[in-house]
């Protein structure tokens, strides 16, 4: 299949996909004079989820994609005007929306990074009403796939290299959301997913099977077994559970090649399996493919494996595509510079469990480490002061994409890559202590203490 850079992408442009108290700040802001602010905030999480040992970042593309095409319609704006929020508004304030559109910088990680507890997903650079207005967006982008994404980390994990599908649009809490959680897997490391909008937007190689309907309509499962495989050829997958397994398996045998596999989706996966690869192959069709589907996640997996199960694919529906033991994600968006005119502030919030650090910030990644640092820090943090790799790097600049996102095929490689390179205790599928240190620079360690004192005055 062709790699392409997503050319199918939507253009998700709605300014009013976002919360009132967005607006209603951007317009208190433009009241209060500070429209020519220039604002930094990043994005992050205080912590892991409780069994989460890192967290791997996608959506970046549907935040870009966001930002370019940021704008208010005529009618959204005469929309807010109705609004008791924006009754002592002025004007002008409405004139300036009509004429918004993204113009700051854009700093972030590359799909498919691994990252961990107080490191910034992203960046932003800009006026301080445009910083603002885009922070629900950017939340749920990169909250929801990010999620998605490490879920089918995990999953894939699981599998000790058996292909793992993506099952779950039907079970998503939307159908777009069943599109992104489906894209955000693939990048996670599935194989592809049975979602054909995903297929189309972004390139995702897709796969398919028949339901039990399938089955149900003909008057015998032989016949409906018969006529799959005069439509499918090659790509043949019988579901072979509607009524007995066994006798399915043996009618699918009967019918030989062409055939791709066949798929268990009830029952005792394990067991079914060893029967049904015995069938298969005393028919002569050794390389034909089990597939297995059925409530799986990775825990059923890891005991599938451990009891070396004949499964060659795995599907995964509703425990993927709504990360269901993890189905949300505590990532934030705070304010971490403000400039007006010549002056610069660094903001933090020193509430309990809530504290922030202040100023623009990069991660610096070692073999074993990680590093946290000021943005403007060059920081050698790997042994005998080897250099470190600085994680957060130029997408926009003034409102301009720098260069062209990787293709979706690339963060899937790229993120194999990188979890690759964690310690073991960061890819188990329990929580434990903390597998990958995060240090803060000494630089940053100051700012944060002199920045602090003078807040809590």
């Amino acid at each position: 299949m062709s790699d392409p850079a997503e050319p199918n992408e939507p253009k998700l442009g709605a300014a009013l996909n976002t919360d009132l108290y967005e607006l209603t700040m951007a317009a208190g802001y433009f009241e209060a004079g500070k429209a020519d602010n220039r604002a930094t905030f990043e994005l992050f999480v205080r912590r892991l989820p409780w069994n989460r040992n890192f967290i791997l970042a996608a959506g970046l593309a549907q935040a870009v994609d966001y930002l370019q095409n940021l704008k208010f319609t005529a009618a959204e704006i005469a929309y807010l005007k109705t609004l008791p929020q924006f009754e002592h508004t002025h004007s002008e304030f409405f004139d300036m929306l009509a004429g918004l559109r993204f113009t700051g910088d854009l700093f972030a990680v590359r799909e498919g990074t691994p990252l961990f507890a107080g490191e910034p997903f992203l960046t932003v650079r800009a006026p301080l009403i445009e910083a603002q207005l885009i922070e629900t967006y950017l939340l749920a982008t990169i909250g929801f796939q990010s999620t998605i994404a490490t879920k089918a980390a995990r999953v894939v994990r699981a599998a000790l290299g058996r292909d793992v599908v993506e099952f779950g649009t039907r079970r998503a809490h939307s159908p777009e959301a069943g599109v992104l959680a489906a894209r955000a897997a693939y990048i996670g490391g599935c194989t592809g997913t049975s979602n054909s909008e995903t297929g189309f937007r972004y390139g995702v190689p897709v796969f398919g099977t028949a339901g039990h309907s399938w089955v149900m309509s003909f008057p015998s499962e032989l016949a409906a077994f018969e006529r799959l495989q005069q439509l499918l050829g090659d790509s043949t997958v019988y579901l072979i559970d509607t009524y007995d397994t066994m006798e399915g398996a043996r009618r699918a045998a009967s019918l030989g090649r062409p055939l791709w596999g066949v798929r268990l989706d009830s029952g005792n996966l394990g067991e079914l399996a060893v029967a049904v690869r015995r069938i298969l192959d005393e028919a002569g069709l050794r390389d034909s493919k089990i597939m297995a589907t059925g409530d799986l996640n990775e825990y059923k997996i890891q005991e599938l494996m451990a009891a070396r199960a004949p499964i060659d694919v795995f599907g995964v529906g509703t425990e993927l595509a709504t990360s269901a033991d993890a189905p949300s994600l505590g990532v934030v968006y705070k304010l971490v510079e403000l400039e007006a005119g010549s002056s610069r502030r660094y903001p933090v919030k020193l509430s309990h469990d809530k504290q922030t650090l202040p100023g623009a910030k990069q991660i610096f990644r070692a073999a074993d480490h990680d590093v946290l640092a000021r943005a403007s820090e060059c920081i050698a943090c790997g042994q005998n002061g080897a250099s470190c790799e600085a994680l957060q790097r130029p997408v926009m600049i003034a409102g301009q994409l720098v260069e062209s996102l990787p293709a979706i095929a690339e963060s899937r490689r790229y993120a194999s890559e990188s979890l690759n390179r964690l310690p073991a205790g960061c890819l188990s599928l329990f929580a434990g202590e903390p597998a990958w240190r995060v240090d803060i620079s000494p630089e940053l360690a100051v700012l944060n203490e002199s920045v602090s004192k003078g807040a809590a005055v």
